[in-house]
């Protein structure tokens, strides 16, 4: 095997790796429909129209959607879900004296 056989070769299992990787992350991304529901906002896909586009006289483009006319949903900040972020409270009981 020459050089350019074995170059071919690695680069044909790479792309197929890569492949691989990109399919296992979608297989694992929630915004088909997976374990957590979608938000209801944006149906989740995570972006929605831009203000910009609501009051713009034709032209299109802010700082919010870099000039697409989609910005990041505000309700779920762009991950397409519903569920809302874990927090933890912690209460101390009052000091109460002797």
């Amino acid at each position: 095997m020459g050089p350019i056989v074995i170059t071919q070769l690695a680069t044909g299992l790479s792309v197929l790796a890569g492949a691989v990787l990109v399919k296992s992350v979608l297989d694992q991304k929630p915004m088909a429909g997976g374990p957590f529901p979608r938000c209801p906002t944006c149906n989740g896909t995570g972006r929605v129209t831009c203000f910009c586009t609501r009051w713009s006289d034709g032209d299109v483009g802010c700082r919010r959607c870099s000039g697409s006319g989609r910005a990041a949903c505000s309700n779920c900040g762009g991950t397409g879900t519903g569920t809302p972020l874990p927090v933890r409270i912690t209460v101390q009981p009052p000091n109460r004296p002797f």
